[in-house]
């Protein structure tokens, strides 16, 4: 298994994996359209972020995306951890924590100082996942509006 980035061409498989992921978060639905949209708008602009994909014999198996963004608290770069899934299959064989280790390692590389992320607040499985890894729940809670 290896981690790269996502290119263009990764669109369709990462769409996949995303429908996976929105089909089981409360917040979201599956839209393909919408995936793609966004997808493209993370790798035609550098400055926004990166998609990292975990390939298994030239099948992407798993993804993550690591969004840029500036913290006025820390007056310094800090990154936003978004949509890090893996196909069903080859959950429990360890290409999630590989992919995020690769996420927190890039993030360093990029100048990062913080890695935020949401997860539904039902998951606990993920929940456990990130604090294995260093993740804390934070003081701040989430809110939004749709625009």
């Amino acid at each position: 298994m290896e981690i790269t980035l996502a290119t263009a061409s990764d669109i369709p498989a990462l769409c996949d994996l995303l429908s996976l992921l929105f089909s089981q978060e409360a917040d979201f639905q599956p839209d393909d359209e919408a995936q793609r949209r966004g997808l493209t708008q993370i790798l035609d602009n550098p400055d926004v972020g990166l998609i990292l994909v975990a390939r298994q014999k030239n099948q992407i198996v798993g993804m993550v995306n690591l969004l840029f963004t500036v913290s006025t608290a820390l007056g310094q770069r800090v990154a936003l951890l978004e949509d890090l899934v893996v196909a069903p299959t080859q959950r429990g064989n360890g290409i999630g924590s590989q992919l995020l280790k690769q996420t927190i390692e890039t993030a360093r590389l990029h100048d990062c100082h913080r890695i935020t992320l949401l997860t539904d607040l039902a998951n606990e499985p993920a929940q456990r996942f990130y604090r294995k890894h260093g993740f804390s729940f934070s003081a701040m809670i989430p809110m939004r509006v749709l625009l």
